[in-house]
């Protein structure tokens, strides 16, 4: 902060150091200007309101047209549309017309309107409520805003019944261990044969000899 100055002292200084004076608050007393690189200031502005704009939701309405005598099958493609639209996060205009003789049985498209509406009272929220204009029934919707925390519902999730969940599956018992084989008996082993002493040699004797005397 430099603090107050002429204004032509201030542009002498922004000049000397290659910058801009820019005035940011002309209504204050005095007047509160900044030094800066004003092209380069204008230049990140321009790149902040282009991602502003990118991120900004574009909410549309979207009209989806009904009849008193409608049948299930276009009733269910006529719902499916408006949860795709809801989910888009735009606005559906509900519009019922009476055609001939369905102008004298206004209750029964009050009924399928009344059923749109609870059908889709998870994902909507009713801005407008029913209303008889001639030989139109309208109503407006609005998405229903997700609360903070919570994780916003896919409403072709939500329409789908929620698959069974299996049993836990108990683990088969592991098997007994085998018990140890008994031991066989040792059989005791043959005993060796005696050594046998050789007989013991004979060994003849010369006979005597006879001694004559004279």
């Amino acid at each position: 902060m430099l603090g107050v100055m002429t204004t032509r002292d201030a542009q002498r200084l922004a000049e000397q150091q290659g910058f801009d004076l820019v005035e940011i608050s002309p209504n204050a007393d005095p007047p509160v200007c900044k030094i800066m690189d004003f092209g380069k200031f204008r230049y990140e502005e321009s790149i902040k309101r282009k991602q502003a704009r990118k991120s900004q939701i574009r909410q549309q309405i979207k009209e989806v047209k009904f009849h008193a005598s409608v049948d299930e099958h276009d009733l269910q493609t006529k719902m499916r549309h408006i949860r795709e639209f809801l989910a888009e996060g735009d606005k559906v205009k509900v519009t019922l017309q009476y055609r001939g003789r369905e102008n004298a049985h206004k209750e029964l498209g009050m009924e399928v309107v009344t059923r749109v509406i609870k059908e889709l009272d998870a994902i909507a929220i009713v801005e407008q409520q029913p209303r008889l204009l001639g030989r139109l029934l309208g109503c407006l919707l609005a998405p229903r805003p997700v609360k903070p925390g919570s994780k916003p519902a896919n409403p072709a999730q939500s329409s789908a019944p929620r698959p069974a969940t299996p049993a836990p599956v108990k683990p088969a018992p592991a098997p007994a261990a085998p018990a140890p084989a008994t031991p066989a008996p040792a059989t005791p082993a043959p005993a060796a044969p005696a050594p046998v002493a050789p007989a013991s040699a004979v060994v003849p004797q010369p006979p005597p000899e006879s001694t004559t005397m004279p």
